[in-house]
């Protein structure tokens, strides 16, 4: 097959990704020959920060999206969402790849990343992430590489990828639920640093619950950004059923937010004025309670750019709520032990390094793979 001629692959945009890249690319080197010391405002008090929260934590939600849709088409043959699930596989994958890219730079040994493989730590909840995230990016290159066959024609290799799809499906459904999860079960071993507005024994249900939401928001605005600019055409149908899940995915977790304020933390907390309590409020004004509140009003649903901007401000949210749980629950107790922290700039030109690899694949894979042809 031949690449789409409707996508021109040098434009503007195109071109100020690239530069980002390219800086993000030196930081990255400048931060693996001089260390973390020298490339990020990390401390004893805070040994995560915004690498972590935004493209680990908040780069892996992204990708849920992922696992949903290919859950909806393969699973349950909702055929109405068959256009959109090599986007969203695809928009999944690369979301792992860049969540591996910044843990790579984020971990003090980056060379060491591999060793979970070999070293098996049946009791670390660490490991456990880790070895999600080896099995689930290898699901999703496998549920990718029909795409690349076909470009390559390899025929037999894609019928012999398409007759085992299902059951890559069920093992994909399976770990990236676990692992989403599993990302949340991490912050449990520190109740005495994290505020109690979210801490919680159930924090791993709520990452996983939130995944979800970021996952239908994310693939409904790459669909919409892929149809304006690179010519996909899809049904208002995917939208509207998006938004329909979308709604139901956050009034539960709206639920859930509200039990854990009321049996766990306190009203209280959240209004008191407080980094902690402001950094709350806003992320469920932001991320659940507006959203929620556009998307109840029924012809709100079935405008696109209603639907478009919720989508926005859904991420945003999640994203917020990662940076949140990682960085300022635990402002009391930086505080006293007199430590802060704020990202430097280096952080910030690595993160839109990585950001913008992602983005740039994704076109790169939608003119020159049968992306949309599905």
């Amino acid at each position: 097959m031949e690449s789409n001629p409707n996508i021109k692959t040098w434009t503007p945009a195109t071109m100020v990704m690239v530069v980002l890249i390219i800086v993000g690319i030196s930081v990255g080197l400048y931060r693996m020959i001089y260390g973390l010391g020298a490339t990020t405002n990390l401390n004893d008090a805070y040994p995560w920060g915004f690498w972590l929260g935004l493209d680990v934590l908040g780069g892996v939600a992204m990708a849920a999206g992922g696992f949903i849709i290919a859950c909806a088409v393969y699973l349950f043959n909702w055929k109405k969402y068959r256009p959109i699930v090599r986007p969203a596989i695809l928009t999944a994958f690369l979301g792992y790849l860049m969540a591996v890219l910044a843990l790579f730079l984020d971990i003090g040994h980056p060379f060491r990343l591999w060793h979970p493989s070999i070293m098996w730590q049946y009791q670390s909840v660490m490991w456990v992430v880790a070895m999600h995230v080896i099995f689930y990016t290898t699901t999703l290159a496998l549920e990718f590489s029909p795409m690349l066959f076909e470009r390559l024609g390899w025929e037999k290799a894609r019928r012999a990828v398409g007759k085992i799809m299902v059951g890559a499906v069920i093992f994909g459904v399976m770990l990236s639920t676990l692992h989403q999860s599993s990302l949340g079960a991490v912050f449990l071993i520190s109740p005495s640093k994290m505020s109690p507005l979210w801490w919680d024994t159930k924090l791993p249900f709520h990452f996983l619950v939130s995944a979800v939401a970021m996952g239908l928001a994310m693939v409904s605005f790459e669909t919409a950004l892929s149809k304006k600019f690179l010519h996909h055409e899809v049904d208002k149908e995917i939208f509207t059923g998006l938004a329909r899940g979308l709604l139901i995915v956050l009034g539960f977790y709206l639920l859930l937010k509200l039990y854990q304020l009321f049996t766990v933390a306190s009203p209280a907390m959240a209004f008191d004025g407080s980094v902690e309590g402001n950094m709350y409020l806003l992320e469920m004004f932001l991320g659940v309670i507006l959203p929620v509140a556009i998307l109840a009003v029924k012809k709100y649903r079935n405008d696109l750019k209603v639907i478009f901007a919720v989508n926005i401000i859904v991420i945003i949210g999640v994203i917020l709520n990662r940076m949140n749980v990682c960085l300022f629950s635990q402002e009391s107790y930086g505080a006293w032990r007199g430590l802060g922290y704020s990202p430097s700039w280096k952080e910030f030109l690595v993160s839109l390094g990585v950001i913008s690899i992602g983005v740039f694949l994704y076109k790169m894979s939608a003119k020159h793979l049968p992306l949309f042809s599905h």
